[in-house]
């Protein structure tokens, strides 16, 4: 089994990635935390922990790794400390250790930040990030989906390199689309958007073989 690293474990789309993951029979998630406190709610559904920090020393973070996915963010709050440079460092750790694939959960406006008319250093960012991981030599995925809602997942959606209007997604269903962004045979250094919409997830994953 693969051990995928979530970083981000403790946030809100990072939680559902561990839940769908504890269930895999392909998989085994690790989950990344930055406080101590976090730690007894995955450890006693036996799910190994990583503590580290993005803002700090994250050296050996990705040491037996198979995978990772970057869930992490700081809410609006240090976008260059953590969702640019934070995510830099782990692309960097991942690139040293030989980790097989990177998913980056990006956002719909980070191609283009200097056109957004909100968020626009939060944008730059992860423009910033996604921009270091395509010129990493680690194999990615960039998943940059639109307006993140709390609705239940509905396991459909629309993808696109890029999609001609913009709109929500539940966590849930982007949390589904990176876990099926992780086999090697599907998303390899492909950027694509998505939205809710009528197609599963896995099928709208499976177009990525031939972007």
């Amino acid at each position: 089994m693969e051990r995928i690293l979530i970083a981000g474990a403790n946030g809100a789309v990072g939680k559902k990635i561990v839940k769908i993951l504890e269930h895999s029979p392909l998989y085994t998630p690790v989950a990344m935390i930055r406080k101590n406190d976090q730690k007894e709610q995955f450890e006693r559904r036996n799910i190994a922990t990583v503590l580290a920090d993005l803002e700090g020393d994250i050296s050996g973070v990705t040491t037996g790794i198979d995978k990772v996915i970057f869930a992490a963010g700081s809410g609006g709050k240090k976008v260059v400390t953590v969702d640019q440079e934070g995510a830099k460092k782990l692309i960097d750790q991942s690139s040293e250790t030989g980790v097989k694939k990177f998913i980056m959960l990006s956002s719909m406006g980070a191609d283009s930040p200097q056109d957004a008319d909100r968020l626009k250093e939060y944008l730059l960012a992860k423009h910033n990030a996604d921009e270091h991981l395509k010129n990493s030599n680690v194999n990615f995925t960039i998943v940059r989906p639109g307006s993140l809602t709390d609705k239940s997942g509905t396991g459909r959606i629309v993808l696109d390199k890029k999609l001609k209007e913009s709109g929500k997604i539940s966590r849930e269903d982007v949390a589904q689309a990176l876990v099926e962004s992780l086999p090697s045979n599907v998303a390899n250094n492909v950027i694509f958007e998505i939205l809710e919409g009528d197609h599963l997830i896995a099928s709208e994953i499976a177009k990525t073989k031939t972007m």
